[in-house]
């Protein structure tokens, strides 16, 4: 495993990180959600990422829980605020974050969170209450360091240019090379001020492994099919778009990496990017994953790639 600086901190994280929307604590059972946590950490993925809302507290409790075994200065620790914890209970201000913060601390059963996301923007809370309440989270060691996740290029600037506050080191987009849109403003921003991206859906949530073909039914296992787990997935299933992952693989095989392998690889070719953040419900799934860190694969192949994805827009 691989590991590369988080923006302007001294946290050094893994080229591929083990997130948990919608499978730990929710739509996977128990026992492999445990042993997908343990082979991350057994391949050197050192850096583990949720949210309070994931679940509305499942995913934290269960991380809390399986993580309580490990000793705390051998992994980094990220969680995301913002989102509905109950009918009152949401949004960036600081009463929010405050209740929020704590609630998550007993959940993960630690005391401090490395990284503390805005899990998006709140338009209802200033930016300087927002900033104002995670830096004092910081300065109460709380938390090491803050990030956002699918904010607005504008609001990033204006977070940038505020005096007095806690840095972000941090952005958590969507990226893939079936979703580039961080290209046009974010990255650019982000890298102009000491920001990495940990990436989210990186494969597409598991288009971009190949799984799915545009003439048979998705398999019976995968998530496209999961109650708990597919409901983001369908707009990522147009036949076009299949056909055109399809043709991918050739290309894969000819860097000597698995399709999965070469898109994780594709979104680290990115200097900008830290890591990869995956979602696993078997551990094999976790072990190939991993298998992306540090692959050096021609930038022609890339191309070639990127080309037969644009085609089929």
């Amino acid at each position: 495993m691989k590991y590369r600086k988080l923006g302007s901190s001294d946290l050094e994280v893994s080229e591929i990180s083990l997130g948990s929307w919608l499978t730990y604590g929710v739509g996977v059972e128990r026992d492999q959600a445990r042993a997908c946590v343990h082979r991350a950490l057994d391949l050197g993925i050192n850096f583990i990422d949720t949210a309070n809302a994931y679940g509305r507290g499942a995913a934290e409790a269960f991380l809390g829980e399986v993580l309580a075994e490990t000793p705390r200065d051998s992994y980094v620790l990220a969680t995301k605020v913002f989102f509905p914890m109950s009918d009152t209970d949401r949004g960036l201000s600081r009463a929010q974050i405050v209740k929020q913060l704590d609630a998550s601390l007993e959940r993960l059963r630690v005391d401090t969170i490395d990284l503390y996301q805005c899990h998006r923007y709140d338009e209802a809370t200033p930016l300087e209450e927002t900033l104002s309440a995670l830096t004092d989270a910081v300065r109460a060691g709380k938390v090491r360091y803050i990030g956002f996740s699918e904010w607005p290029a504008d609001k990033v600037r204006a977070a940038v240019a505020m005096a007095g506050v806690e840095p972000f080191v941090s952005s958590q987009p969507q990226y893939s090379m079936l979703w580039r849109a961080p290209e046009q403003e974010i990255i650019p921003i982000c890298a102009a001020h000491g920001i990495s991206q940990i990436v989210w859906s990186p494969l597409a949530q598991g288009v971009l492994t190949g799984k799915y073909a545009p003439d048979a039914p998705p398999p019976a296992d995968s998530r496209a099919v999961s109650d708990t787990m597919g409901g983001f997935i369908k707009r990522l299933l147009a036949p076009s778009t299949l056909a055109a992952v399809q043709r991918l693989k050739p290309i894969a095989a000819e860097a000597g990496v698995s399709l999965t392998q070469f898109a994780l690889a594709w979104v680290l070719r990115e200097p900008n990017v830290a890591s990869a953040i995956i979602g696993a419900s078997r551990p094999r799934q976790v072990e190939e994953n991993a298998g992306a860190s540090g692959l050096d694969i021609d930038p022609g192949l890339f191309a070639r790639a990127e080309a037969i994805l644009a085609e089929s827009n």
